[in-house]
């Protein structure tokens, strides 16, 4: 009888605590290979497949797909003994008598159970084994530890030979369109067939008309395809539900900076710790904030009501080498310039070295997004669901201005604001804007805020 392990949600690193099931990769019955990817977990931060440390025969799991579970919570179990792990992607079914005398055999040992585990359990880490394909388990009529023993001892696979595929949405995508996977060549490492591959055989039968003469072979250029995974899935999930749900508009507008510029440099030259361009433009939409709630605001589309939030969580847009992240400055409206030059600088340092954490990447109400810092002067960004709008900050650059009748130099950025349509009217937002801009221009107006 082999042994039974149990493999639990593994510590992801960088401060998460917990992580949601978004697609099982295993089935009960199935038998998995040392540091095959058994699951896909989404965190605050990424979605991230989720190897086993153990080779051997899966036989139960925790949690549907959707549940929310903390780390050290069981994700499977795991059949581990010699008649599991040798059971190899060529294997065929074995006979009843060898059935038989696996199903008496003994308890695999600890160290063997030791030796059939990488003992990787860190995500995206492993031993580099071949990705195993999966086998089906005959069904037993026993139940309890014989029926664990019979699992591990009686593996089939196609008469065909198998098929390798890991995903069982691979699977089932094949057959709702009466695909036959033994057709495909995968792309997939040792030829395993991905989701793209049963895809673009789909439509490649729907394009090509059934009773049309089969097309002369065209020779054209394959593109490289890159997955959607990790933090750049979860931005890509996040963008589009937010470009689906909410109905946004954006308009802009130029200002001159010149005397918030000056402002910064004096305050600077006084002494005490730098205060950064970011914290002044933060400073401003916390006060344009106080005089338009609206667009601190989220909508709750099952009560049909619009809630506005009683203080503001002020996001910000921070690149990274991992890629773009939004930590969250927690009551914004309740800190001066220089505590938020403080906390912008903590959490900017914190993005860079990975290691913010959940609570400090949600929550937010309103987001700042200084994308000047690219070197570019516009945009129109996508608005950070479920928040209600998003201010864009272009560079500050030196440009003609007509100042004070006569044409000048000064240093002109240009400001974008993209709100949700719902909660407000373009007279609130250009009134949003309009204050953010005057404020830019005559730093001194802040005065009357404080």
């Amino acid at each position: 009888m082999p042994q039974v392990l149990e493999f639990k949600l593994p510590d992801l690193g960088e401060g998460l605590t917990e992580a949601e099931i978004v697609r099982w990769l295993v089935e009960v019955g199935d038998v998995v290979a040392v540091d095959q990817p058994v699951v896909e977990v989404e965190t605050a931060k990424a979605m991230v497949e989720v190897p086993c440390p153990y080779g051997g025969v899966v036989t139960a799991r925790f949690g549907e797909e959707g549940t929310e579970l903390p780390v050290g919570s069981p994700l499977l179990t795991v059949a581990v003994g010699a008649a599991a792990a040798s059971a190899g992607p060529d294997s065929r079914a074995p006979s009843a008598s060898a059935a038989s005398s696996a199903s008496s055999a003994s308890l695999a040992s600890p160290a063997s159970a030791e030796a059939e585990s990488s003992g990787n359990v860190l995500v995206g880490y492993g031993t580099g084994a071949a990705v195993a394909r999966r086998r089906r388990i005959r069904p037993v009529a026993a139940a309890g530890p014989a029926a664990v023993a019979d699992a591990a001892a009686v593996v089939t696979v196609e008469t065909d030979g198998p098929v390798p595929v890991i995903s069982p949405l691979v699977r089932r995508l094949a057959r709702e369109n009466g695909l036959d996977l033994r057709a495909l060549k995968g792309s997939g490492p040792d030829g395993l067939i991905l989701r793209s591959d049963v895809e673009s055989a789909i439509r490649g039968a729907k394009e090509v008309p059934v009773q049309a003469p089969a097309p002369a072979p065209a020779v054209a250029a394959v593109g490289e395809r890159l997955p959607l995974r990790g933090m750049r899935g979860a931005v890509a999930d996040k963008l589009s539900r937010s470009r689906h749900e909410i109905p946004d508009a954006t308009c802009w507008v130029d200002a001159d900076a010149t005397e918030l510029m000056a402002a910064r440099t004096s305050m600077n030259q006084a002494g005490g710790p730098p205060v950064s361009v970011l914290a002044l433009l933060a400073r401003i939409c916390t006060a344009a904030l106080a005089r338009f709630p609206e667009l601190n605001s989220t909508v709750d589309m099952a009560s049909r009501e619009i809630v506005r939030l009683p203080g503001v969580n002020l996001g910000f847009a921070a690149q990274t080498e991992r890629g773009l992240v939004v930590p969250v400055v927690r009551d914004a409206h309740a800190r001066n310039v220089d505590e938020l030059s403080a906390e912008f600088a903590r959490l900017t340092e914190s993005a860079r070295a990975g290691s913010l954490t959940p609570a400090e990447l949600t929550g937010g109400t309103f987001t700042l997004n200084n994308y000047g810092v690219f070197g570019v002067d516009g945009s129109t960004p996508i608005i950070n669901h479920p928040e209600a709008a998003m201010l864009g900050v272009g560079r500050i650059v030196p440009k003609p201005w007509v100042h004070e009748g006569e044409l000048a130099v000064r240093k002109v950025v240009q400001l974008s604001l993209t709100f949700d349509h719902r909660v407000c009217d373009g007279g609130t937002a250009g009134g949003f804007l309009r204050y953010v801009a005057d404020c830019v221009e005559h730093p001194t107006l802040l005065l009357r805020t404080l």
